[in-house]
């Protein structure tokens, strides 16, 4: 009996031996024929990975064909998933090599969870940190060290502020752009041309598919797809105007603090453009950033300098800045007295150096006795100005103002463009909830009281002289082009209004800006010796929180203007000692006078006769 209990057992035992082999048998020969494929490719994807080939930016050539900004390689440091979660010990070496926060690292490194690419954490690194990752090799397992092309602005500050500058991208940036196909880590423009055109110039990035050892470090190439290059830009800027109109600033502010005792003279912006099309020959906002800085990801201490210049260095002066248009204005009002009716260019008002209503007059006191419109505008009487504030009233000065332009976007495709303020009744009664007064209507006349201007709408202003009341929007791209070169898409000249001006009236204007650079004028002693007939227009602003702004604007030649010019000096003084000197030597560059041999280049403007 026992005997027999026992054989059941084993029996027993037997029967689910025989099972469970029958079972493993079984699950191996599905894991083998039904899931290889599967499990192959997951095998696969221990060692083998997909590394992605960043595409190079389009370059931005000048208007004829100097590049301004390219590209140059650079090694960037990533993190590759072997084959779990990046480890610990990794992050805290890679920190101490990159001089990076840990914190940092794990946010790029989450940010990319379940993503089995490299995950950028440092990009343009030095040589440097390259050998110290080479030489801990074996404590970094999935470390890679990949050459990427970093962008490169040629000049540095040279254009900072057109060109803009290319970051990393952020998490809010990330949100509102996945569905144009950007992805954690990629590098996008963060302002100027950069940010407008970035889907124009980011190219298709590539990829190589690799095999990869355990540390990560790519073993053998299997596969590969070359990036595609973005787009170029080819601009309307002009290299050597552009270089010129930078060191005329800067040469002149350091004149200005060291010299003439304006020691807050530290920040300018001007604007050169050809009057006929609106092509921007040249912009300069100061102070500038090197946007170089931001390429690898800018440092604190860099960031912390920009940050704290209390005159604001990121800031695009000659489009986002808003000051006073002081004298300038006068071509305003001027252009509005004479086409109402309110004064004839003959009629003499007698200047004692204050206003018989009101008691506001000339700079000092001085006072220029019997003038004539064209008398006026070449001295900058501000007591003739009042008077014509007087008879025209506010209601009309703002109808002008708006008729050349101001109080809105001129439309340039630029980021952080102002729209500046036309002084009227509305505007006091909307903020201040008071009535307006004719004091105020004489500030307005001369381009002082609400009165506020960018730098370019002066520009445009004083090309609606030039051309004849055309306004054109200012542009700074004439043509996008492939990496071949073939034109994709092309730029040019758009009227957006017109300022209807009495030939009488417009020869009027003219001949009185011409007397402005001619002896007796208040431009002549800085233009005397000029080779070239200019018709321009100084202006002093008055600044509450500070010297006065110095302007001047102006055009050349008087009988074929072919280039616009407008400086400001934020707390300059006087436009004749700040500003008008810049003015001149922008204009010796884009006419080629007083040059160096090797800038002695023939400027390549359509419509030229240069």
């Amino acid at each position: 009996m026992l005997e027999k209990r026992f054989g059941y057992r084993l029996d027993v035992l037997a029967l689910i031996a025989v099972i469970v082999v029958v079972t493993l048998i079984s699950r191996l020969g599905y894991l083998q024929v039904v899931q290889g494929k599967y499990y192959g490719n997951l095998a696969d994807g221990n060692r083998i990975r997909l590394i992605p080939i960043m595409a190079p930016r389009g370059i931005f050539y000048d208007r004829n064909g100097v590049a301004l900004v390219s590209n140059r390689p650079g090694f960037t440091i990533s993190l590759v998933p072997i084959s779990g979660p990046i480890q610990e010990e990794v992050i805290n070496k890679l920190s101490g090599i990159l001089g990076m926060s840990i914190d940092e690292i794990k946010t790029k490194v989450n940010n990319q969870a379940g993503v089995f690419e490299p995950i950028r954490i440092k990009t343009d690194v030095g040589q440097d940190v390259v050998t110290r990752i080479e030489e801990h090799r074996a404590e970094l397992p999935g470390v890679v060290i990949e050459i990427q092309p970093i962008r490169n602005y040629v000049n540095n500050e040279l254009g900072a502020h057109l060109f803009g500058y290319v970051s990393e991208i952020n998490d809010v940036e990330l949100a509102a752009s996945k569905d144009k196909g950007y992805r954690s880590g990629d590098i996008i423009g963060k302002f100027g041309l950069e940010k407008v055109y970035d889907q124009d110039i980011r190219g298709v990035d590539g990829g190589r598919q690799v095999e990869v050892d355990v540390t990560g470090r790519p073993i053998q190439e299997l596969g590969k797809k070359d990036p595609q290059p973005g787009n170029n830009l080819m601009m309307t800027i002009d290299y050597r105007i552009q270089k010129a109109a930078e060191m005329a600033i800067d040469e002149q502010l350091q004149v200005l603090q060291t010299k003439l005792g304006r020691r807050n003279a530290k920040a300018a912006a001007a604007v050169v453009m050809n009057p006929k099309t609106g092509e921007i020959l040249a912009m300069v906002s100061r102070p500038a950033f090197n946007p170089n800085l931001f390429a690898g990801g800018i440092s604190t201490k860099d960031w912390k300098t920009i940050n704290d210049n209390p005159f604001n260095p990121m800031d695009n002066k000659a489009i986002s800045g808003m000051y006073p248009p002081g004298s300038t204005f006068k071509i305003i009002t001027g252009t509005a007295a004479l086409e109402l009716g309110k004064v004839t260019p003959e009629e003499k008002i007698l200047d004692t150096g204050k206003h018989w209503i009101i008691p506001k007059g000339n700079d000092a006191g001085e006072a220029l006795g019997w003038i004539d419109f064209k008398v006026a505008m070449a001295k900058s009487d501000n007591v003739y100005f009042y008077e014509m504030g007087n008879r025209l009233g506010i209601d009309n000065l703002e109808n002008y103002a708006r008729m050349f332009g101001l109080g809105d976007y001129t439309g340039i495709n630029l980021p952080g463009e102002a729209d500046g303020l036309v002084a009227n009744r509305r505007y006091k009664e909307k903020v201040y909830g008071e009535d307006w007064y004719l004091s105020e209507t004489f500030d307005a006349a001369i381009g002082q009281g609400f009165q506020l201007v960018t730098p370019l709408q002066v520009a445009m202003v004083m090309s609606e002289i030039a051309n004849g009341g055309h306004r054109y929007r200012p542009y700074l791209i004439s043509k996008i082009t492939a990496p071949s070169g073939e034109p994709i898409k092309l730029f040019g000249a758009e009227e957006v209004g017109n300022v209807k001006i009495s030939d009488r009236t417009l020869t009027l204007i003219r001949e009185a800006l011409s007397d402005v650079t001619h002896e007796g004028g208040t431009a002549g002693a800085v233009f005397n010796d000029f080779p070239i007939t200019i018709a321009g227009k100084t202006g002093t602003a008055e600044n509450p929180h500070g010297d006065d702004h110095a302007w001047f604007a102006c055009y050349a030649p008087y009988d074929d203007p072919q280039v616009v010019v407008v400086v400001v000096v934020e707390q300059g003084g006087y436009g004749t000692e700040a500003s008008a000197p810049i003015a001149k030597k922008i204009l010796e560059a884009a006419f080629n006078i007083n040059q160096p041999p090797t800038e002695n280049a023939k400027t390549n403007y359509p419509n030229s006769a240069l």
